[in-house]
Formats: C-alpha cells, sequence, structure tokens
C-alpha cells in the first residue's frame, strides 16, 4: 500500500511541477524574431568592444595621472554624437551614450582601485589616448549609431528588453561583478 502511496505521490509532485512549469512560461514575453535578436547581439557585440577599450584608458590614465572623469570632453563628445545621429531621437542618443562613459569609468576607476591596492607602478605598455585609443572609438561611434538606428524602434517589442538584458550577460565583459555592462545595457532603457 505505501509504494502505491509513493508512486501516486510521485506522479502527483511531477505533474504539479510540469502545471507550474507552464504555468511561469505564459508569463514570460516573446522572443524577439531571429533578425531583431540578430540586431541585438550585434549592438551588444559593439558595447563589449567599447568596453574592452576601457582598460586601455585606464592605463595611459593611470600613467598620467589624469582623472577618469572629464565632464567638459563628456560634453563635447555627447554633442558631436548626437550631431551624428541626426534622425534619431536626442535623449535617447545621449542617454545610450553617458551611459558607455559611465560604463567605462567604472571599469576604469575599479582597475585604479585595485592598482593602488597593489601599490602597481606605471605601466610600461600603456596606450596613447590620442594616437592608441582615440581611433578605436572614433572608428566604434558611428558602428554604435548605425546599431542604434537598427535597434531603438525594437527596444519597445514585447521581449526586447529581457533579451538584450539576459544577453548582455553572456556577450558583454561582465567586470567587477558585472556593474559596467549594466551600466552600459542600461543607457538603451529609460528606466
Amino acid at each position: 500500500m505505501k509504494t502505491v502511496i509513493w508512486k501516486f505521490h510521485g506522479k502527483f509532485l511531477a505533474c504539479l511541477s510540469i502545471f507550474m512549469l507552464l504555468a511561469a512560461c505564459q508569463h514570460l514575453p516573446p522572443a524577439p524574431n531571429p533578425a531583431d535578436a540578430a540586431a541585438a547581439d550585434h549592438l551588444l557585440q559593439l558595447i563589449d568592444q567599447r568596453l574592452d577599450v576601457a582598460p586601455m584608458v585606464a592605463k595611459a590614465k593611470w600613467n598620467s595621472g589624469g582623472a577618469v572623469n572629464d565632464p567638459p570632453r563628456e560634453q563635447l563628445i555627447l554633442d558631436a554624437v548626437t550631431a551624428q545621429a541626426s534622425g534619431l531621437d536626442a535623449v535617447f542618443v545621449r542617454r545610450f551614450f553617458q551611459a558607455q562613459f559611465d560604463a567605462s569609468k567604472a571599469l576604469q576607476l575599479g582597475l585604479h582601485a585595485q592598482w593602488q591596492q597593489q601599490d602597481a607602478g606605471k605601466f610600461s605598455d600603456a596606450p596613447d589616448l590620442g594616437r592608441d585609443v582615440r581611433p578605436l572609438l572614433d572608428r566604434l561611434t558611428p558602428q554604435l549609431i548605425a546599431s542604434l538606428r537598427q535597434i531603438q524602434p525594437l527596444l519597445a517589442e514585447p521581449g526586447m528588453r529581457n533579451y538584450i538584458e539576459s544577453r548582455s550577460a553572456s556577450i558583454v565583459r561582465a567586470d567587477f561583478d558585472g556593474l559596467p555592462r549594466r551600466m552600459a545595457v542600461a543607457g538603451l532603457f529609460a528606466n
């Protein structure tokens, strides 16, 4: 008799688990179509490439003693990028690129804190900001703008935000517990 009860109990729990899983799936937003998912993935890859430049900037600023935060330069770049992105919502463009700056600064500040704790000296392989770093960023900026043109209308699609946030965890670097990644991706969304 106990065997029959345990078999029934096991089947009941299995059915209950399947029912709960199906109920949970009904509340998930739909996944984007393959073309929209590819557009989102491409933007995330560009965000990752931009964040890959942050350690170079950190080394250059570490060696020079320059400040990580440079609001006047950021303002100039934001104005230029907004002008380059004509046809896109200016608030969206500024929010997105400010988020990229903030993510890069978070990464740079994290590295500077590590190096300070390690009592690191100057780097022999530190790049020159003007010669080595800015050309990389200047090459990425138009690509990011083109990708924003493609992705902006898709951001309101059901499931796109969830897709971007979940995919970013595997596509975009996650240094310092993923803070730079989360900051960079947050720039796509108003809240």
